[in-house]
């Protein structure tokens, strides 16, 4: 719980920090952030601190014979709960069709691209509840990573991150289940990304 509330406040920490950035008269003189994407760089720095890590530990590729074939089944699992989860909300709420509850869950967290599709194909509203609730997903993995792993093990935070485990959520990601199943959430990130456009097409 601990854990949570600091990183929660953290997060607070940086809406504020940002916010008084953005909205500094030197900041604005120079064009800082309408330049450049601070944030991206910041996270280019994460994911290489965490890849150096890994790569560090030769210990951390074991998980990767250990699984064997069975670590294949992740991002499967993952696809099926998720597309589970939309159909059962499509089932008793009477807000949106199960077509629209499957596109929008079809997402997996990639938020970008799948608002994009669903927007396109369906309607700005629909996209924009893609976009919101796979930001949530993401913001949701951000910040309970540390109770998911005490409650439910060590996979539950690379499910809930869905496609972000492989970039957004993979540091925190492998602060909390440790070097060898960061491996795994790279893997399933990249295999969930690469899926994401694929599923959303057909939901829609």
């Amino acid at each position: 719980m601990k854990s949570s509330l600091k990183i929660v406040t953290i997060f607070m920490f940086g809406v504020f920090i940002s916010f008084y950035i953005k909205n500094n008269f030197i900041v604005k003189t120079f064009s800082i952030v309408e330049e450049y994407d601070l944030t991206t760089y910041i996270l280019y720095i994460l994911m290489f601190l965490v890849g150096f890590g890994i790569g560090g530990d030769t210990k951390s590729w074991r998980v990767l014979k250990e699984f064997n074939i069975k670590i294949i089944l992740v991002p499967i699992v993952i696809i099926a709960g998720s597309l589970l989860g939309g159909l059962l909300f499509g089932i008793i709420t009477n807000s949106f069709t199960i077509k629209d509850s499957l596109a929008v869950s079809s997402g997996l967290g990639y938020y970008s691209l799948s608002s994009i599709i669903i927007t396109e194909s369906v309607g700005e509203t629909l996209g924009t509840i893609a976009l919101l609730s796979n930001i949530l997903r993401e913001l949701i993995t951000l910040i309970f990573t540390p109770l998911m792993v005490k409650y439910f093990g060590k996979l539950a935070p690379i499910a809930s991150g869905g496609a972000t485990s492989m970039d957004t959520t993979l540091p925190i990601i492998s602060k909390y289940v440790g070097k060898d199943y960061a491996v795994i959430s790279i893997f399933s990130g990249t295999i969930l990304t690469i899926a994401v456009p694929i599923l959303v097409s057909i939901m829609v």
